[in-house]
């Protein structure tokens, strides 16, 4: 299937959906990820075949044969993104093509079939319409959308399976930052690392989240909310927070994060070196080493930091701490390019601001 193929949904609603009273106490304090919407999207796929029965359906638990391939060989790869209820009663989606495009490389990766941006995007469209009435209307609350895709084929035998399922799930989500925004201490592990080259460091893929785990467990023993790694190696370059994209402000104007390579292509990392001119940053993609943050922090040339990325924005970051070594960056307060980068991304999601990089598309 190619970007200009066309796939239709068969429209399947629920017998049973959730009483609009019990969802409006649902979307009062909804959390992250903890509640879902009545339906979902599931197509299938079939060497030879191609990607074939396309659904809306109500939402539903999915039959799995315990000799399913991906139990067994982790071929398996996710996206995330919102859409968000305008001021003006429109609903949108943020640059949903461009996780379209970073599934595709997360499928090629891990041996997986390609989805176009028609059925990607399509099948979004599709859930967000009818599941509208999910969409919450406070200023910070959206629908959090979740396509995944999973080797099906019940075998035993490494190779890449014959047979997946693609999948897309919605939960209504509030503010990340619970009573406003909290800035994070970040711990500088040691003792693991996110990625290689030539791994999966650059695929959306739930093993990558599964091994991250245990250093975010080691990142909370120190007295840290997240943990930031540094590359294969001497050890000694910095190369992603968690879960999230890294970025520092430096004094001389400049907006640093780590290159591609072994690290996500995140969209919120994109959008944000988009902006940074129009913040007076520029936006360079650099390497960045133990040496040069401490002195960075301690002579004042590293003026803020933060992390970005689809679930909090930006995460403003304050302290550092490593074996050996502990930080406070702006007095332990959010700087203030960082919160105005996460409130210029915020309004345009929104439709609060202008949409002049053209990011947002319109479902309803």
């Amino acid at each position: 299937m190619t970007g200009g193929d066309r796939i239709d949904f068969e429209i399947l609603p629920t017998a049973h959906p959730v009483p609009g009273p019990e969802r409006s106490a649902l979307l009062r304090d909804p959390g992250f990820g903890r509640v879902f919407t009545d339906h979902m999207v599931t197509v299938r796929y079939t060497d030879g075949k191609g990607w074939y029965d396309a659904r809306v359906e109500p939402r539903a638990p999915i039959p799995m044969d315990p000799a399913s391939a991906v139990l067994h060989y982790a071929q398996e790869i996710f996206e995330g993104l919102k859409a968000y209820r305008n001021a003006d009663g429109s609903i949108t989606t943020f640059r949903p093509e461009a996780n379209a495009k970073r599934f595709r490389d997360s499928a090629a990766r891990m041996a997986m079939p390609a989805v176009s941006d028609q059925m990607f995007v399509g099948a979004i469209d599709e859930l967000v319409r009818i599941d509208r009435d999910w969409v919450p209307d406070d200023p910070e609350g959206s629908l959090y959308l979740r396509p995944f895709m999973y080797a099906s084929e019940v075998f035993l035998g490494v190779r890449p399976a014959n047979e997946y399922l693609f999948v897309v799930i919605a939960s209504a989500v509030g503010s990340y930052f619970k009573g406003g925004v909290k800035p994070v201490t970040v711990w500088i592990s040691s003792e693991y690392t996110r990625a290689a080259p030539g791994g999966t460091g650059a695929a959306k893929c739930g093993g990558n989240y599964g091994a991250s785990l245990a250093p975010q467990l080691e990142a909370v023993e120190n007295g840290c909310d997240q943990v930031l790694y540094l590359t294969t190696g001497d050890r000694r370059v910095i190369d992603e927070s968690g879960t999230m994209n890294v970025f520092f402000v430096t004094r001389d104007g400049e907006l640093a994060t780590p290159p591609l390579g072994t690290i996500l292509d995140g969209v919120t990392r994109d959008s944000v070196l988009t902006l940074a001119e129009e913040h007076g940053l520029k936006p360079v993609e650099r390497s960045m080493d133990l040496d040069e943050l401490r002195e960075g922090i301690a002579g004042g040339s590293i003026a803020e930091a933060f992390a970005a990325g689809t679930a909090a924005v930006i995460s403003p970051i304050v302290g550092f701490k490593a074996e050996g070594f502990q930080a406070v960056l702006g007095e332990g307060k959010p700087g203030p390019l960082t919160m105005a980068f996460r409130g210029d991304l915020l309004d345009i999601q929104y439709g609060r601001a202008e949409d002049r990089h053209g990011w947002l598309r319109r479902v309803l």
